[in-house]
């Protein structure tokens, strides 16, 4: 082979072997493509997780959990994960359908009596109120899938929503007129799912939380999941972000819907529609007993049928929200946000659980984007 020849082929073999590694080499690192919305102050801080069936695949952190004391974030930061309690609650209420006890399409006043004479509001101007009888009484399926018409939450959930005993806040929702006929609208409802978990407490004869503690968290090893954080877990606890008056800065901000401080038990109440803390580590549990179909480690916690009611699609095609029982249910995934941009995604095609924990009330710049560039990453790097 002569020179020339020689170095036409090298040139070859060299630009084919370093396209074939271009195509080939995996993306970066979670925090390399999250650090820039850091540097831009658009991202505090951040926990990013993925998961598979069996395994935790990727835990990264970025960011500050404390931007004043520059306080890096930890991996076991803690956070309020809002309405991501909601699938959670709403697993539980499946808990009793397998057992049983109730039925989805049991009416809610089978075991809630104040609720017989719920009525429909239909005219209301500054003059006069027009109140008619539903249709149907409300249902269990109706109220874990924001179908039944009851309103976000009763005019005696002021100033917080925490702050009212559960048995309490349903009778309160009770004398509330349902602001659309059972069924036919759409209406995202906490009232709904506190409804339901009251229910959880008339068949069991058990609180709320101790059912979640002792039937979902314990056996899971849910060990920093809880409506009343400790000492110690508050010292983990993410500071809250949002956008100054510039929309160019970050400022740290309470938590306006919870009562303080967050370890009382005295004036804080469960609240089983959006009152959880908990860590990306243990919110990943969750989601993995629901992407093995209610399984995790040899035990099953959900019947495959009410896995599949609890992640299927409940609302009807006349309304353009899909949704599940207290999940959000995408074309291939389902999961749920929180108030606070915390968000827990399974994708069962694909075989993880993608975890994305930050405490923000809004985004300055770009912010908002960081979740999408991190749950793409996650799809591309980690899809079996």
């Amino acid at each position: 082979m002569n020179r020339a020849a020689f170095t036409v082929w090298s040139c070859l073999w060299i630009v084919c072997f370093s396209v074939s590694n271009a195509v080939a080499e995996p993306p970066g690192s979670a925090a390399s493509l999250l650090q820039p919305f850091v540097e831009r102050e658009e991202l505090a801080g951040a926990v990013a997780l993925v998961a598979g069936r069996d395994e935790i695949l990727s835990t990264e952190t970025v960011g500050y959990a404390d931007i004043a004391k520059q306080k890096k974030m930890p991996p076991d930061a803690m956070f309020w994960i809002a309405s991501q309690t909601k699938g959670m609650t709403a697993a539980a209420v499946m808990m009793l359908v397998d057992e049983g006890k109730i039925s989805l399409d049991d009416p809610v006043e089978k075991y809630l009596p104040e609720f017989r004479s719920q009525m429909v509001l239909v005219e209301e101007d500054e003059h006069h109120r027009l109140l008619k009888k539903p249709t149907h009484p409300i249902t269990i399926r109706e109220v874990l899938s924001h179908m039944s018409g009851l309103p976000f939450k009763s005019a005696v959930e002021v100033p917080a929503l925490d702050a009212l005993p559960l048995e309490t806040a349903v009778r309160s929702y009770a004398i509330t007129p349902l602001q659309t006929q059972p069924g036919t609208h759409y209406q995202y409802s906490n009232a709904g799912i506190n409804t339901a978990a009251r229910i959880i407490e008339v068949v069991t004869g058990a609180p709320y939380e101790d059912f979640m503690q002792q039937r979902l968290f314990d056996p899971l090893g849910m060990k920093d999941t809880t409506f009343w954080p400790s000492e110690e877990q508050v010292t983990r606890l993410a500071k809250s972000y949002r956008p100054d008056e510039s929309k160019q800065h970050l400022v740290e901000f309470p938590l306006t819907q919870l009562t303080y401080p967050l370890t009382s038990h005295n004036g804080r109440f469960p609240m089983p529609a959006g009152g959880l803390f908990s860590t990306a580590q243990d919110t990943a549990k969750f989601c993995q007993m629901l992407l093995d179909e209610g399984e995790l480690n040899g035990r099953r916690y959900l019947s495959k049928a009410a896995f599949q009611e609890l992640t299927s699609r409940q609302t009807p095609g006349t309304v353009k929200q899909s949704y599940g029982l207290g999940l959000s249910v995408g074309p291939d995934w389902f999961g749920h946000g929180g108030a606070h941009a915390t968000n827990m995604e399974v994708h069962p095609e694909q075989g993880i659980v993608i975890i994305w924990m930050v405490q923000h009330g809004g985004f300055p710049g770009k912010g908002a984007q960081a979740k999408n560039k991190f749950r793409d990453w996650a799809l591309q790097r980690y899809s079996k």
